[in-house]
């Protein structure tokens, strides 16, 4: 059996159950589009381990949005976002490691607890939306403390959401 074989292996079975355990009762599962997007989103998780505590998101220029800036899909009732904390300097980048945006929403304890990650791409005119993991970015939009329009790609990574891994609203994730 090759590395890859047994890589693959280790994380089909580590990352199955995980999606699975998302899915309410009765509903079926999104799948995802690739198996191999979990070993894609590596960096991400190892990058934005540190933001689960979301004091060192602020200290790596992360800022912190108003306490009423938590958005939500009020048009169709998706879901939320949640909180975008926003690094400006990463608006741009398409790296895994280095997402523009970390995605936050109220714990039980009046907190926040870190649900997944933005990335973030200014939208000029005749620009296409980029990809990254296979997916094409949404938008453009607009996203609380990014001035004009955006495309962006969320990934839920610390957070299931049964709507999908990418998708772009998560109802499981509510505002006050």
């Amino acid at each position: 059996m090759s590395l890859r074989s047994r890589t693959a292996g280790a994380v089909l079975a580590l990352a199955v159950p995980f999606a699975l355990a998302a899915v309410p009762a009765g509903a079926a599962p999104v799948p995802d589009p690739d198996p191999f997007v979990w070993t894609d989103l590596t960096p991400t998780y190892t990058a934005t381990a540190d933001y689960q505590y979301e004091p060192f998101a602020v200290t790596d220029g992360y800022a912190r949005p108003p306490a009423d800036a938590c958005d939500k899909d009020a048009q169709n009732n998706k879901g939320s976002a949640g909180y975008h904390y926003v690094r400006t300097a990463g608006v741009g980048s398409l790296d895994p490691a280095e997402p523009a945006g970390l995605l936050y929403e109220t714990d039980a304890d009046g907190g926040r607890a870190l649900a997944g990650a933005e990335w973030i791409v200014r939208a000029g005119s005749g620009t296409a939306a980029p990809t990254l993991f296979g997916q094409p970015f949404e938008g453009p939009t607009t996203v609380p403390g990014v001035t004009g329009p955006v495309y962006t790609l969320r990934a839920w990574i610390w957070k299931d959401n049964p709507s999908g891994l990418f998708a772009q609203w998560n109802p499981t994730v509510t505002c006050p």
